[in-house]
């Protein structure tokens, strides 16, 4: 019988010279409605979490999802990777941690992080987001508001 193989989580290698990720996290709580029958977190909740971590990226360095729509930019999911390593359980608090990698491409390269109340890694996630116009063409790239982003990291001036 085959052995299932775990896929690992995809975590961006940083090129040197480039500026080291950015990073934004969010306490929740394990609210009855997201569990199963057991009581466990149940796995389809994951991907939501993860966006509660991206609108916490967005709002500490400025580059919300309303800012890419005011500027005309979508930034739909290309990929979504998630290891699962312990479960949290209804009631368990947890701390979501999102990362941004540097990229020269036009797209968003995210890594999640999900501790415990102790700082125990309970999930481990990484996201591809293209950039597009509104009729769905892929942008070579960044749009300006973004370049302004990306230069003040660059420069150091968003705290990591």
């Amino acid at each position: 019988m085959p052995v299932a193989r775990r896929r690992r989580v995809r975590r961006p290698l940083a090129e040197e010279g480039t500026p080291p990720p950015l990073s934004a996290s969010v306490a929740r709580t394990v609210r009855f409605e997201e569990v199963d029958q057991l009581r466990m977190m149940w796995h389809g909740r994951y991907a939501g979490w993860l966006e509660d971590g991206r609108e916490a990226f967005g709002l500490r360095y400025g580059v919300r999802y309303a800012d890419f729509h005011d500027h005309a930019v979508i930034v739909p999911l290309k990929t979504l990777s998630i290891d699962y390593k312990r479960p949290l359980r209804y009631g368990e608090t947890y701390l979501i941690t999102a990362s941004l990698s540097w990229s020269d491409a036009a797209l968003l390269q995210f890594t999640y992080a999900i501790t415990d109340a102790e700082g125990r890694e309970m999930t481990l996630a990484s996201t591809i987001q293209l950039m597009l116009s509104p009729e769905g063409v892929l942008l070579l790239e960044h749009p300006p508001f973004f370049n302004d982003f990306r230069a003040a990291w660059r420069e150091g001036t968003l705290c990591p």
